[in-house]
């Protein structure tokens, strides 16, 4: 086996400033074992944003696709090696995560193409050629993920080139893999569902490993070899103490399974290959792609000279297989069920007797100002979060979460100062009581009574004012939104001296019953057009669990039409129980 040590290089320090094809191919198999030691460590991290297959599993199988044929072959060159691997795990790209894997390595190869040997440079325009890739692949980029691992990746060793010379490829390499970490380190701040868990991304961490299994090489010269056993995460002192693989409770996976179940729009993971008839790049990146987002989401399309690679989740994979038929051949197809996914996670999380409360463990109290929030519905859960709730506690109408339950969730943010939103008026006794019972900590609590009176006072929250500043703002905040609701009655009654059978639907305009309806849109559509005034600004209609999408979307166009310009009106699937429309009104 021919290792080309005529182009080698080395620094005083013993590095080497080029690298033949031969080191380059031992770094990708040492990176390759390296997940593959950790690859069920990374499944169990697998909580975003929905069930989609195992994370660790779909990139080790990914990138060990090409493990086989590159080992004891003698290449010639890097741009050789790094063609042949791009090629190799663009065809077994399994899942979100090994598909963004292989364009990542495409960019390597494009960066690489006709290099006998690599150095930093070349390295570093690789991994530019890998962020354009992986960012433009996806529709809708999600920072926090290892789409930010990449990218901030090549920022550090970007910087550190423009500011030293002559440097080895293992000083660069060094310089990547602490932006690789620094960026997984950040994940949970750019993505709120991490933090509540306490885990990093999944995906960012499997892409850290292969980068710190590359610098082995580069380093020290050693491939880091598969060991017998992998690690598992709920096993061993290590991952108790590791910060960034910290187990997740049982309790935490049941009440997320239950979650992202909600969220599921899409039914089917569908993952096809196709041998391409047509050589227009544009014809497969833009009109496919956008066929594909018209039918579901998550998709990736990944195309070389010869194949297309999609993923895509959607509730007809039998209408995206036809269109691809229009591209080409289909070489490989696999439909997997995330509902079904979804339901085995849920009974393995509820083997040990696991209670899905939203309680989480107790954390110091580090910072000055913290948040929790209590609602119910995974849109409008994902509303508070997104405005930076540190806990969501479960309930609501019929659903009052008790005292404990704010007293842990209090408990499990790490601030010195805690906002409470009971977000209904009939979880405000609770609240004050939690007051009483926490002495490490402030609790103050923001009389909101609803939602959009919650979701207003996180609006009006200013971060550079004081707490006792802050609870006067979030408090006059409440007082400039109207809320409306749309539900239905129970049982028999009379309201107001409106008579009220049970099934009848309800019109609530701040809690006051003002007429009923047969038909919930047409409730809507007439209830949020009598809460306008001249001076509205902001209109946000939440939807529920029992309306459709298409009903939504009907409400929106109707009032839409009506405020013209004068007012901005939005749409959010809040995937709440009990009322079928929310409206806040600004």
């Amino acid at each position: 086996m021919a290792h080309h040590f005529y182009v080698l290089q080395f620094s005083l320090r013993g590095c080497f400033k080029l690298v033949s094809s031969a080191t380059f191919r031992d770094a990708i198999v040492s990176g390759a074992n390296n997940l593959t030691n950790n690859k069920d460590l990374i499944d169990q991290m697998n909580i975003f944003p929905v069930p989609d297959g195992d994370t660790g599993t779909n990139m080790s199988l990914t990138i060990n696709s090409a493990m086989g044929q590159i080992p004891d072959v003698d290449f010639s060159s890097v741009g050789d090696i790094s063609s042949r691997v791009s090629s190799c795990l663009l065809r077994a790209a399994r899942g979100n995560s090994g598909a963004i894997l292989s364009l990542i390595f495409k960019g390597m190869a494009s960066g690489l193409e006709g290099a006998e040997c690599a150095n930093a440079q070349l390295l570093l325009n690789g991994l530019s050629f890998g962020v354009k890739n992986s960012y433009g692949a996806v529709m809708k980029p999600t920072e926090g993920t290892m789409l930010t691992v990449v990218r901030v990746a090549y920022e550090k060793g970007r910087d550190f080139l423009d500011t030293h010379k002559n440097v080895s490829v293992s000083e660069f390499w060094t310089r990547v893999c602490q932006g690789a970490k620094e960026a997984l380190e950040m994940s949970p701040e750019l993505l709120p569902i991490l933090k509540k868990v306490g885990v990093v991304d999944a995906g960012g961490k499997g892409l850290c490993l292969i980068f710190e299994g590359m610098l082995s090489v580069f380093k020290e010269g050693k491939i880091i070899k598969i060991s017998s056993e992998n690690r598992k995460i709920f096993q061993g002192k290590k991952a108790d103490k590791d910060p960034e693989i910290s187990p997740l409770k049982n309790d935490s996976l049941l009440d997320f399974t239950n979650d992202l179940e909600g969220e599921i729009t899409f039914t089917y993971c569908t993952e096809f290959i196709v041998q391409k008839n047509i050589q227009k790049e544009e014809e497969i990146t833009v009109k496919f792609r956008n066929f594909l987002e018209s039918i579901g989401d998550c998709v990736v399309v990944v195309t070389d000279s010869e194949i297309v690679k999609v993923h895509v989740h959607t509730n007809d994979p039998g209408h995206a297989l036809q269109e691809a038929l229009g591209i080409g051949q289909l070489l490989t197809v696999k439909i997997e069920n995330m509902r079904e996914q979804s339901r085995l996670l849920r009974e393995k999380a509820t083997m040990g007797n696991i209670q899905s409360d939203e309680g989480t463990a107790k954390v110091d109290p580090v910072g000055e100002i913290g948040f929790v929030a209590i609602c119910n519905g995974i849109g409008v859960k994902n509303l508070f979060r997104d405005l930076g709730c540190d806990n969501v506690v479960t309930g609501g109408q019929s659903m009052n979460p008790s005292t404990n339950d704010i007293v842990r969730a209090v408990l499990a943010t790490p601030a010195k100062t805690v906002f409470v939103l009971p977000n209904n008026k009939n979880i405000l006794i609770c609240a004050n009581q939690a007051v009483s019972l926490v002495e490490d900590r402030r609790i103050v609590v923001i009389e909101s009574k609803t939602i959009p009176q919650g979701l207003s006072a996180m609006l009006a929250y200013d971060a550079d004012a004081s707490a006792e500043e802050n609870l006067k703002i979030m408090s006059e905040s409440i007082k400039n939104v109207k809320t409306g609701q749309i539900t239905f009655a129970s049982r028999n009654a009379e309201f107001g001296g409106i008579k009220i059978k049970k099934g009848d639907i309800m019109a609530l305009s701040d809690g006051k019953l003002v007429f009923k309806s047969k038909n919930s849109v047409r409730a809507a559509i007439k209830l949020v057009l009598s809460m306008l005034t001249s001076s509205t600004s902001f209109i946000t209609i939440i939807y529920g669990e029992n309306i459709t999408k298409s009903q939504a979307e009907r409400v929106m166009k109707k009032v839409s039409s009506k405020v013209g310009n004068r007012a901005d009106v939005s749409l959010v699937n809040g995937g709440q129980s009990i009322y079928h429309f929310i409206f806040s009104v600004e």
